[in-house]
Order: C-alpha cells, then structure tokens, then sequence
C-alpha cells in the first residue's frame, strides 16, 4: 500500500509570529499524542513566516480518514490557526508514493 503525504502551506501574520509558535505545539502535542498521526510543522528556510504542516499516512485509506475523524479540539485548534494565516491563504498538496 502506497503512504501519502499531505501538505498544507501557509503564510503567517508576522505580528502574530509568536502566538502562532505556541499554537503549532498544541497541534503537534495534539496530532501526534492523540490523534497518533505522523505530523510536523516546517519552517521555509528562505521564508520567514511561510510554513508547511506535513501529515503522512500509510495508505489512503487513513489518507481518507484524516478528515473525516476529526474531534472537538482539532476542529478548535484548525479555527485558531485561520487567525494567524496571512491573506495569501493556505495551499494543499496530496502526494502518493510512487515506489
């Protein structure tokens, strides 16, 4: 079974810069712990305040389940994140391993 990385990227509101950082260990303490997703935040290395969040399933199946077992806290901390997204909004990537 091919895994699956998908990708969300994302501008932030420089002012914001600091409250985002503390919200992102939420959602990976939450993702990672709770949810047991294979979840992490990236920073641009050229790009202050442009971010990528990666989720990688193991097979589409799980892919098709990311969204669909969503509970309170990740639909609250996905609403929280929405504040500190610049007004380029956000840009989703679904990839498919090939080999």
């Amino acid at each position: 079974m091919p895994r699956v990385m998908f990708t969300i990227s994302y501008g932030i509101k420089p002012e914001l810069r600091e409250q985002y950082i503390g919200l992102t260990k939420e959602m990976r303490e939450h993702f990672t712990n709770v949810g047991r997703k294979n979840y992490s935040v990236f920073e641009a290395k050229a790009r202050k305040n442009q971010f990528t969040e990666v989720f990688i399933t193991n097979s589409l199946e799980e892919f098709d389940a990311l969204e669909d077992n969503q509970d309170e806290v990740t639909e609250a901390l996905v609403r929280r994140l929405e504040e500190f997204v610049d007004d380029e909004g956000m840009k989703y990537s679904t990839l498919v391993e090939a080999v």
